[in-house]
């Protein structure tokens, strides 16, 4: 509200302000982007709902540097791996919150929807920003996902039609009053996942169609928001075969039957407390609870152990951090995160256990003409309890530094960052029955990075160029070795590995005017990933880890014409090597083109999705083959 007096023109017309005369403008927020110090990649707006992909792993596959596992079949387990570190090592958030899983450590990005949100975004080491949770510090690289806030009320419904049996729905409702904004968003999916692979080898053509591969869902997820207010509700309940690997000519007549159930649920928020210019506060909270049932005990199971195993894992947090800006160009952050995990399982001889983790960070960040320096130091610190007799491993305890040092002229930004690590044994590596071992110790790492980036805007043309050398070092990696005789495992601190590689990525956007457009992503990831863990032991010293390709790459075109747009993206990832045992053991590289066409038309959406276009015929691990092309037809309605 403004108080005129006088003559005022502009907006094309001159308007006589009188003395005591209230006017009304309308909101007007100004952002300006900083270039960040850490080595990220984006995907957000127009761009990230183009992409033919459903869930967060679909799309994480575009990033340089990513892995995706994919144990086969819709319902099949997705895991990302970033430089080789292993899936332990990513930290995933979701509105600055980190999902955990203190049980196994990795986190099943197959049950997050892209739907509603607004961006995701990969920081190789983590993000550099005032008031970040001490978690944020404590992970080999993380990814963020930031849900869209809604701007106004609307109603949204869509319906999915796809291959092999696959029918989906999806129902939205959110609102924009007062200052609140909020949705609920609801999907179910159902799909048989009966679709047909053909397996050929020097020695072997099986062609079958897949069993035991079906998956039955029901998501839903709330939010709500206000300023820098921020809160989440999410609930997950499947049903999912877990198909094995295929066998040689008789895959329709011997089938791993095992199932698994799911149900996980999560509360959390956030709130960024402004106390004065000069300081901020940031409190995070959050309870998840998640209930695994894995079951093989079924009479036609002819190929697997049977049993009937049913997990509970509760998990609260709680989170602090503090910023201060005693100078525009320098802040000083310190936090403090707490959080309790309880696992139980009625596997025999299991010790129910209970975890306690703390971490502490203090850090410094300064912007000074041009010139960028971030440093850290991170304390961890966790100690279990047992509950049954069986005693619990010992406290572990460790701090870890990471800088980053970075300078900026014109377009240009030039950086080099320094980290270490370490990743804490899971619940299922100390405790699990049979395999579990109490004295593994963490995995350490060490990261190296030095890279240049450069960006171009102009009215119509915003270009991005950025390439990062990294260097990785773990030691004691923890891994499930044969410890006495053929069918006993255990975990143990087994190897050293050496990962050196290239990453770079590149996207232009060219507005030709105000109906087209073209966009253009592209991707290239190059390392060699070596064990260096016995130099005695020739046939595995310098030898690449298993499933870690040399070469990858991506090239993803968008072109766009008012409420139609057109995607075609071409994934490259080349051979790897999946056993030590025989050398010409590689999975064969393969190509995956995928095409999506979309568009609107009133309150009406629609949308074609084709993945694997050319069919091809490959697998992420041995044995479980892909479905090769699949077919998606979405129809939905908004008012």
């Amino acid at each position: 509200m403004c108080m005129l007096a006088g003559s005022f023109s502009g907006f094309g017309a001159d308007v006589d302000i009188h003395a005591d005369t209230t006017v009304a403008l309308n909101e007007v927020m100004v952002t300006a982007k900083r270039r960040p110090l850490a080595t990220v990649q984006n995907l957000s707006g127009a761009e990230l709902q183009s992409l033919s992909s459903t869930s967060i792993a679909d799309a994480l596959k575009y990033f340089a540097g990513v892995q995706i596992k994919d144990y086969g079949g819709l319902g099949g387990l997705k895991t990302v791996n970033v430089r080789s570190l292993g899936a332990q090592h990513v930290g995933i958030y979701i509105d600055g919150v980190r999902i955990t899983n203190a049980q196994n450590g990795t986190v099943d990005l197959g049950k997050f929807s892209l739907s509603t949100l607004e961006s995701v975004s990969l920081y190789n080491a983590n993000r550099l920003e005032n008031a970040q949770s001490a978690s944020e510090y404590a992970s080999g690289a993380t990814i963020y996902m930031r849900t869209r806030r809604p701007v106004s009320d609307s109603l949204s419904v869509m319906g999915r039609w796809g291959s092999f049996h696959t029918y989906s729905g999806r129902a939205n409702v959110q609102f924009n009053r007062s200052g609140w904004s909020g949705f609920v968003d609801a999907e179910y999916l159902n799909s048989r996942g009966d679709y047909k692979f053909r397996y050929k080898s020097q020695y072997e053509d099986t062609v079958g169609v897949r069993r035991n591969s079906d998956i039955e869902y029901l998501r839903v997820e709330a939010a709500l928001f206000k300023g820098t207010f921020s809160s989440h509700l999410y609930y997950y309940d499947s049903e999912r075969g877990c198909p094995g690997g295929i066998v040689r000519r008789l895959s329709d007549k011997y089938n791993n039957v095992g199932r698994e159930w799911d149900r996980d649920f999560f509360a959390q928020a956030s709130y960024l407390y402004r106390i004065a210019p000069k300081h901020h506060v940031n409190f995070i909270a959050k309870y998840s609870h998640e209930y695994l049932r894995y079951c093989t005990d079924y009479p036609e199971n002819q190929n697997t152990a049977r049993v009937n195993n049913h997990f509970w894992l509760d998990d609260a947090y709680v989170s602090a951090a503090y910023a201060f800006m005693p100078f525009e160009w320098m802040s000083v952050n310190a936090g403090y995160d707490a959080r309790m995990s309880w696992l139980d399982a009625d596997l025999k001889r299991f010790s129910t256990v209970r975890r306690f983790d703390q971490k502490g960070v203090v850090a410094l960040q300064m912007r000074y003409r041009g010139f960028q320096l971030a440093s850290s130091l991170l304390f961890q610190h966790y100690h279990d309890h047992t509950i049954t007799h069986v005693g619990a491993a010992d406290p572990l305890h460790k701090f870890t530094p990471a800088v980053s040092l970075g300078y900026s002229i014109g377009g240009f930004t030039a950086r080099a960052w320094y980290k270490t690590i370490f990743r804490v044994p899971t619940l299922n590596d100390l405790y699990y029955t049979q395999t579990g071992n109490r004295n593994l110790k963490p995995e350490y790492t060490r990261q190296f990075n030095i890279g240049l980036e450069y960006h171009y805007d102009a009215r119509r043309v915003n270009a991005s160029v950025q390439a990062d050398v990294y260097q990785n070092v773990i030691d004691d990696r923890i891994v499930c070795l044969p410890l006495k005789g053929t069918y006993t495992w255990t975990m143990m601190n087994y190897g050293k590995t050496f990962c050196r590689g290239l990453n770079s990525t590149a996207s232009c956007r060219l507005a030709i005017d105000r109906s087209w457009y073209v966009s253009l992503l592209m991707s290239l990831t190059w390392q060699r990933d070596l064990n260096r863990t016995n130099p005695d032991d020739t046939d595995t010293y310098n030898k690449p880890i298993c499933y870690s390709p040399t070469l990858s790459y991506g090239i993803t075109g968008i072109v766009g014409w008012k409420s139609l747009s057109l995607t075609v993206s071409d994934l490259h990832v080349g051979e790897r090597m999946w056993s030590y045992a025989d050398p010409e053991d590689i999975l064969r590289p393969y190509n995956n083109v995928d095409l999506k066409l979309s568009g609107r038309w009133r309150n009406w959406g629609a949308s074609v999705e084709i993945n694997d276009l050319l069919d091809v015929q490959y697998e992420h691990i041995p044995r479980y083959p892909m479905p090769g092309r699949t077919v998606r037809v979405s129809l939905s309605f908004n008012l």
